[in-house]
């Protein structure tokens, strides 16, 4: 009687084990397994079941049959499976591994917003004023998250926190901010025919960041392509400077005797006339003092700048690139470059297509305190050569008038200042031999762009920012099939090979027959 009520007893304290477990597991999900609230729980709690184990085997033997020993395997298996799954999800947690094989890279980050991210300084965080949460924003926001920890971003409902959206100044759902050292800055609005979009803001984080206004000069008063909408205009090429945190502005040096103090970078885009010998001079003493410039000169025309690119070691060709095995719908007028110098502004290229409308080959000749390096390279001849006689409709190679590919179509140099100023020690200078590039229309074709962009910033001498291809936007890859072309593919799927294959089951069976 002694033993059973024993064995009745201990029973009753087994079942003990199993609740105290349950409940320091469940204590300690909820709390995080802060504390030693679920230690208490879990120690006695596993103790109790260990010891009933052990008992229980013993008085029964059970631990010895072949069937215990079975269930043993079996169970020790299946924890190593378990454990091995956990193992594989915690490494999976902490170490993050992926791999866009869309064509665009598509899924990932631009190289401009990985390096700038990761170079943070000080913690940004995005604020989205929106309940619903586009899981297409989230991706890309989890992508700028992975670069850096000081990088946050978080979804804000603006009518369960009235007082958090007035202190940003939301005015409608769907209001995006950025905000780092107590700056805010509006990025966008998305909704549901707008979403997030990577370029607006990695270059509003490069703006907020960066502390400092870029202002960009462009030279006007002799043809220039002008910064407003229209005909031949750079409008395009002004906005998205301007969406990189640099400021633009006119600049017409025969009104006044100087480049503005100011000035990080002037800009000569095509201008149709001579400048004046004041206004060369003017330029001459800017890049003197640690000023810096970008000239795109077009063929056939004359600006009169000789002295300044003498000065660098520029020579302007008056010959016209030509490229006879180019595109088809472009002629042969337009040179496509897809080689590029090792040099920050092309050094994210690659292979990448950039053309020129009517381009002219820029020579360099050494000059002491001064580096060139090749920027656009066309193809070598006999695909590309420089024309002589722009006149003929024949386009052909004339030996000793005409010049032999590849050629050099556009340049960046960099000359030492025999006394540095208090920020820099040298003066910048891009010259490429065509303007056309970056007029609407063809500046957003290819990386036309990219080289306009790229150039500018580079010789704004703020090289801590990142220089690199634009973020990819999505291709349409669509595959549109006309009327006749939909019948075939149907008639194909549900006649054409069908049939094709019975007739060949049915010769395979006569051959066997």
């Amino acid at each position: 009687m002694k033993t059973i009520a024993t064995r009745k007893l201990w029973k009753q304290i087994f079942w003990l084990g199993p609740f105290l477990v349950t409940a320091g597991l469940t204590v300690g999900l909820i709390s995080g397994f802060r504390g030693v609230v679920p230690l208490v729980l879990l120690i006695p709690g596993v103790a109790l079941v260990a010891a009933w184990i052990i008992i229980e085997g013993q008085r029964n033997n059970w631990l010895g049959q072949r069937s215990t020993q079975a269930g043993t395997n079996a169970l020790l298996a299946t924890l190593a499976v378990l454990a091995m799954l956990g193992l594989i999800n915690f490494i999976g947690a902490r170490y993050h591994l992926r791999t866009d094989l869309t064509e665009t890279q598509l899924f990932s980050l631009a190289p401009q917003s990985r390096q700038l991210v990761r170079n943070l300084k000080q913690p940004v965080k995005i604020w989205i004023f929106d309940v619903n949460q586009n899981p297409i924003d989230r991706d890309l926001l989890e992508n700028y998250r992975r670069q850096s920890s000081k990088f946050e971003y978080e979804y804000v409902d603006p009518q369960a926190k009235p007082g958090l959206a007035k202190q940003f100044g939301v005015k409608e759902a769907g209001e995006v901010y950025l905000e780092t050292n107590q700056q805010r800055k509006l990025v966008q609005v998305v909704n549901q025919s707008e979403r997030l979009s990577e370029i607006r803001l990695t270059n509003r984080l490069q703006q907020i960041t960066s502390g400092t206004s870029v202002k960009a000069y462009f030279l006007q008063g002799h043809g220039e392509s002008q910064l407003t909408a229209g005909e031949n205009s750079i409008s395009q090429a002004a906005k998205a400077l301007s969406d990189k945190s640099f400021t633009t502005e006119p600049l017409n040096l025969a009104q006044i005797s100087e480049v503005p103090p100011d000035a990080n970078v002037i800009v000569v885009a095509g201008p149709k006339r001579a400048l004046f010998d004041t206004e060369v001079k003017a330029l001459q003493n800017y890049l003197n003092r640690g000023g810096n410039a970008l000239l795109m000169i077009d063929p056939d025309t004359d600006p009169k700048l000789d002295p300044l690119l003498d000065e660098w070691g520029v020579k302007l060709d008056t010959r016209l690139a030509v490229d006879v095995a180019g595109s088809e719908a472009l002629g042969p007028a337009v040179p496509i470059v897809t080689e590029y110098g090792k040099h920050p502004i092309t050094k994210d290229f690659g292979n990448g297509i950039s053309f020129y409308r009517l381009a002219r080959p820029v020579d360099t000749t050494p000059v002491n305190n001064i580096q060139a390096t090749p920027l656009l390279l066309t193809r070598p001849y006999p695909s590309t050569w420089a024309e002589s006689d722009q006149k003929s409709e024949k386009l052909e190679f004339n030996e000793g008038k005409d010049r032999k590919g590849p050629l050099t179509l556009g340049v960046a140099l960099t000359k030492k200042l025999s006394t540095p100023t208090p920020t820099s020690g040298e003066s910048r200078l891009v010259v490429i031999g065509n303007s056309d590039f970056t007029t609407d229309g063809l500046f957003q074709q290819q990386l036309n762009g990219d080289v306009f962009l790229n150039s500018v910033s580079w010789l704004s001498q703020q090289d801590q920012q990142a220089l690199s291809i634009r973020p990819k936007e999505q291709k349409n890859r669509r595959v549109n099939l006309s009327v006749a072309q939909t019948l075939l593919l149907r008639w194909s799927a549900l006649f054409i090979l069908p049939f094709v294959g019975f007739i060949g089951a049915g010769l395979l069976w006569w051959q066997r027959r």
